[in-house]
């Protein structure tokens, strides 16, 4: 009852109005044109539906949906069944091409058909006004609410063509669980575009947005089939169907094919996430006021990276990655089974070289979607992984040096300062080659101090190495002893120099693209030089012998290229690998959250047979 006082209410409102607006008129002419009013406190000249946004793998592979409570995919008017529109018209709103926004005569027909159901079958809102409901208003039932949906209204009519409004509302409308527009509904109840649909289909989805919660076809599917079928009968009455395809459609069975949604790899799409902060402030210029010492620079560049971000994945982007799902699996099954069912943990890094493309990403053994992500947020020592890049290339790379060179091996002490050979032996002259293989420390320790902490440093500069400050600048850096480390993504990045001498970040992100396949973001990264061709051979060399004869031995397999170098911290705490092949460059890590002791699997060499494992995969 209280329904239906209520279109009384607005139905005499209405010529209230009018007369109101017409009897001001003039005085609204002495100071501002009404239009210029309306326009100003109701501006719509532009429309923008939030769409679901996609993320997707290298084989173009849906790998996650970005939502916001809901899903949408817009639809251009010309992609959507010219009987769906008629459904809805002579449903909702008869006379859609011939008012202005407003339809007294419907509302006076809504009263007389909802006094004869037990449900509410229309509403006295035209087409117009429930696009301005959904788009601008809310659903409270309150007589302030009502007449800024006339408004709204006539300010659509105004700006939009019927063909446009008709496109805004079948986009914008409701279908229950989470669907927004036509499309979003056909995916989720049937598993296909809406071009796809039956007539019967099209009508089933039709009765949904008269009332979401009471049409709810998983819940209330008998009522929903029963509204389907007086739509379609109304359609008859109104000569938009025949009577015996009537008939048919009525008798045709809804089968629901329910989607879900998308949301494979979360290490990696965790990861894409981040990434594209990143790309969008490093395109918008906000990269330098992130980092800004002034704290109230970096909210005001942190609030507007925010907005800027949230209207990307609400416009329907495609976010295009570099994800390789084969190799994304088989490193986590390899992760797993090497390391079991108890409290160590595990990353995981692989990039492809030659394109600089970061294909796989592993941030836990049992990762879940926004946890702490220990390939790109874990901060470890990197033990004697840390070698190639401070003492060894640096030395090759200043002195021209050849990897048969001796070095002293013997034991080591400078300012109580007194490290030992794993083993606990002195060595003394051993060659270069040697040394690394077998993982020395004292002889890493003089080769850096021959090229010189500062210099040696100075090559570092050319990594991402986000947590490396002066206060590394000592001794026990060059074999692992820095203050936070590194993470195993930043730490794999640095390894690809070894291919080509450059280095250039890895991506996971290739493009943002809008709806229409136009380009919106893109990397415009630039390699830089860090070792010359002379020094990458000679590494090379050197992190092949690992694999052949030194402490890398596990990692090895036959293949065009092969070479790594092994990283283990004080106690055996941390344990890394990371390497190389013809293609790819592979870092992982193993250790505790908390950092113990792993002594009792440090036989086994986990981090070395999943090195293995994944690169043989790779190589395939």
């Amino acid at each position: 009852m209280r329904t239906y006082l209520g279109y009384i209410t607005i139905f005499l409102l209405v010529p209230v109005l009018t007369l109101f607006i017409f009897l001001s008129y003039q005085e609204w002419s002495s100071a501002q044109s009404p239009y210029r009013v309306l326009d100003e406190r109701i501006p719509i000249d532009s429309i923008e539906l939030a769409q679901t946004s996609y993320m997707t793998a290298a084989n173009g592979k849906v790998i996650s949906e970005l939502s916001d409570g809901g899903k949408r995919t817009y639809l251009k008017l010309e992609d959507i069944p010219l009987f769906l529109e008629n459904l809805f018209i002579v449903s909702e709103d008869q006379k859609f091409y011939e008012h202005g926004g407003v339809d007294l005569s419907g509302i006076s027909r809504a009263l007389l058909i909802n006094s004869q159901h037990d449900a509410i079958e229309q509403g006295g809102s035209t087409i117009t006004q429930q696009l301005a409901r959904n788009v601008y208003l809310n659903h409270d039932r309150t007589y302030n609410r009502k007449l800024s949906e006339l408004l709204y209204a006539y300010q659509l009519e105004r700006k939009k063509s019927k063909s446009e409004i008709m496109e805004l509302y079948l986009n914008a409308i409701y279908f229950s669980n989470g669907a927004y527009g036509i499309e979003a509904a056909s995916q989720l109840y049937f598993s296909k575009p809406t071009q796809a649909l039956s007539k019967a289909e099209l009508a089933f989805l039709a009765a949904i947005p008269n009332n979401p919660q009471h049409y709810n076809p998983l819940e209330h599917f008998a009522a929903t089939k029963k509204r389907q079928e007086r739509l379609l009968k109304q359609m008859v009455a109104e000569g938009e169907l025949e009577r015996n395809e009537y008939d048919g459609l009525i008798k045709s069975t809804i089968r629901l094919n329910l989607s879900t949604t998308v949301e494979l790899y979360p290490d990696y799409v965790t990861y894409v996430h981040q990434e594209l902060k990143n790309l969008v402030a490093s395109s918008e210029g906000l990269s330098k006021p992130l980092q800004s010492s002034d704290e109230a620079v970096r909210q005001q560049a942190e609030a507007e990276l925010g907005k800027k971000v949230e209207k990307l994945l609400h416009s329907g982007v495609t976010i295009h990655t570099a994800l390789d799902t084969k190799l994304q699996t088989q490193s986590k099954t390899a992760l797993q089974a090497n390391i079991g069912v108890n409290d160590i943990e595990g990353a995981i890094v692989v990039i492809q070289h030659h394109t600089h493309e970061l294909v796989s990403l592993i941030g836990g053994k049992d990762y879940k979607k926004n946890s702490f992500n220990r390939a790109y947020q874990s901060y470890r020592q990197p033990g004697s992984a840390i070698k190639p890049l401070l003492d060894y290339a640096p030395y090759l790379e200043e002195t021209g040096a050849d990897i048969n060179q001796l070095v002293s091996g013997a034991s080591y002490c400078s300012n109580s300062y007194c490290p030992r050979n794993y083993s606990g032996d002195s060595y003394g002259m051993v060659t270069l080659r040697t040394a690394f293989a077998q993982s020395y420390n004292t002889p890493a320790i003089r080769l850096f101090e021959k090229t010189g902490i500062k210099k040696s440093f100075s090559y570092l500069d050319a990594f991402d190495f986000k947590k490396i400050t002066m206060k590394d600048h000592h001794i026990s850096s060059s074999i692992g002893g820095f203050e936070y480390g590194m993470s195993p993504l930043e730490l794999t990045n640095a390894y690809t120099s070894f291919e080509d001498g450059n280095y250039q970040p890895a991506r996971a992100i290739m493009k943002v693209t809008d709806k229409d396949g136009k380009i919106l973001y893109s990397w415009k990264d630039k390699s830089r030089e860090v070792w010359s061709e002379n020094t990458v051979s000679k590494m090379r060399k050197l992190l092949h012998e690992v694999t052949m004869t030194g402490t890398g031995r596990k990692a090895y397999f036959p293949t065009a290229y092969i070479g790594g170098k092994t990283g283990t911290t004080n106690d055996v705490k941390d344990m890394w690998f990371v390497g190389q092949t013809a293609n790819y460059t592979t870092g992982v890590w193993i250790g505790k959250d908390r950092p113990a002791n792993l002594q009792a699997i440090y036989a086994r060499s986990p981090h070395m047979l999943i090195w293995k494992d994944i690169s043989q995969t790779a190589e395939q």
